[in-house]
């Protein structure tokens, strides 16, 4: 399957990610074996929010990610294109300013953020260098980008291991804990079809970022790019 088979209109990828927001964040506790959390701490890490900083954090979901951000004193908007998401996140979290938008048409001005981070959102966009370019336009020069995304093990043993997980366990554990298996069966697709390390790389440096590099989290499972805006 290619990434052109794996394409969704934006309602329909809104739809589903409306129709698993019930028990997103703990389906993600139990298919990634804990794994969010460390993850979530890598983000926080790299994104380094201080008082008073400006952070977008897009594809936010339920805000769950934009908490570590809080916590450091920094404004944060947590903003994702699915209301369902936004409806879950504003129970558990009233505290946080979200806001519905589009990563392809973002609500905010140019320079808007001092620093723009997405989580396991990128991969699930319609036209990812357009994304990238909308997240440039709305983080201020010299602001930084944060991506956080599955990728591919660098380890060959373990990523044909991890490629049987994905593609035979991931879809029979999201039947009993999600509300809608059928979604982490596309999920489990479009991240065997995205780009590995240095591909995403050429992607953020072909829509203008500066100084990217990555970091591998869990044996390349997860990486973490980080840019610069020119």
């Amino acid at each position: 399957m290619t990434r052109a088979d794996l394409e969704k209109e934006p309602h329909e990828v809104a739809a589903m990610f409306d129709a698993v927001a019930s028990r997103y964040d703990l389906t993600n506790d139990v298919l990634s074996l804990g794994q969010t959390r460390a993850w979530r701490r890598a983000v926080a890490r790299a994104v380094d929010a201080r008082p008073g900083d400006r952070v977008l954090d897009l594809a936010a979901g339920t805000g769950s990610s934009s908490l570590p951000f809080v916590a450091a004193g920094a404004f944060v908007v947590a903003c994702d294109f699915s209301l369902g998401m936004l409806r879950v996140g504003k129970q558990a979290h009233p505290e946080l300013s979200l806001v519905a938008g589009d990563a392809l048409r973002l609500p905010f001005a140019d320079a808007s953020f001092d620093t723009s981070t997405i989580s396991f959102g990128l991969r699930n966009v319609t036209d990812v260098d357009a994304a990238l370019g909308e997240l440039a336009r709305v983080t201020r020069p010299g602001g930084r980008l944060v991506v956080c995304e599955f990728s591919h093990p660098t380890w060959r043993p373990f990523r044909t291991l991890y490629s049987g997980y994905l593609m035979r366990a991931l879809p029979s554990v999201a039947r009993r804990v999600s509300s809608n298996p059928d979604a982490y069966v596309y999920l489990a697709e479009s991240i065997r079809a995205w780009p590995d390390q240095p591909g995403l790389a050429a992607r953020l440096q072909g829509a203008g970022w500066a100084d990217v590099a990555w970091a591998d989290l869990s044996y390349g499972i997860v990486a973490l790019h980080r840019a610069r805006r020119v």
